[in-house]
């Protein structure tokens, strides 16, 4: 297929878009896009991003190699498509929030939404940040991202200010629960019993006199509540994260638009 279309964008990004239709040539008309994008992914969740490769997805598909090159021009580009794939549709084409949903719980959602979407599919994570969002999944979650801040008085600047930093901390703290969900497995104990062998030994290195901080930190129980808190969630960092963070900033309503001065949202 042609390498560039007419947005500048690789054809296949176009094709997603659906500004392309399915390429005409070739004896299979039951092979498309979605179907390749879609091999892929399931390769990648089963086996991890290195498993991935144009002769497994087409083995994986039961056809040639060379016919997925009428969809994709290479593999970085299917792996750019197949990213988008795993966000999937923005949280408010599944499930919209309720009538009169608030700036803080919207946002919480769409940052929770974007969370499970990185455990379902951790590989996503090692696949770097090219560009701003242009992809068709990836321009959705922007849009629900500067709906959910419609009602505040932030500038339109300030709200993708806002989801930079929401996005940004989702991304970090997924990689962070990816990396020590390995050293738990790495380890051969449960998450609870690495969790509680990481206490115990904190305790024993942290001398009060020298890391008087982590001595209150870990007499205070933290660790005990980390382990409580993950019976409901899929990781042990994430356990209080997303709350924490949603709870923590404050941006001003829209009501006092327009009838007092404006405010900077602050981090309190």
């Amino acid at each position: 297929m042609d390498d560039q279309g007419s947005t500048g964008l690789p054809a296949s990004l176009e094709q997603a878009w659906g500004l392309r239709g399915r390429p005409h040539r070739g004896p299979r008309p039951g092979l498309s896009l979605e179907r390749i994008v879609a091999a892929a992914v399931r390769i990648a969740d089963a086996d991890g991003l290195a498993a991935v490769s144009m002769n497994r997805v087409a083995a994986e598909l039961g056809t040639g190699t060379m016919s997925l090159y009428r969809y994709v021009a290479a593999k970085d580009e299917l792996v750019t498509l197949m990213v988008d794939a795993a966000w999937g549709p923005a949280p408010w084409t599944q499930a919209s929030g309720a009538p009169g949903e608030d700036w803080r719980s919207g946002l919480s959602r769409w940052a929770s939404e974007m969370r499970a979407c990185l455990h379902r599919h951790p590989w996503a994570l090692q696949v770097p940040i090219s560009g701003l969002p242009i992809r068709p999944n990836e321009v959705a979650w922007f849009e629900e991202g500067l709906r959910v801040l419609g009602e505040t008085s932030l500038h339109e600047e300030e709200k993708a200010s806002v989801i930079l930093l929401i996005s940004g901390y989702v991304r970090n703290s997924a990689s962070i629960d990816a990396d020590i969900e390995a050293a738990v497995r790495a380890s051969g104990l449960t998450p609870d019993a690495w969790l509680a062998s990481y206490a115990r030994t904190l305790a024993q290195l942290a001398d009060p006199r020298r890391f008087p901080a982590i001595a209150r930190f870990a007499a205070a129980g933290v660790f005990g509540g980390l382990i409580r808190r993950r019976k409901n969630s899929p990781s042990v960092w994430s356990a209080c994260s997303m709350a924490s963070l949603t709870s923590s900033a404050s941006v001003p309503d829209a009501r006092h638009r327009g009838s007092q001065p404006r405010r900077r949202p602050q981090i309190r």
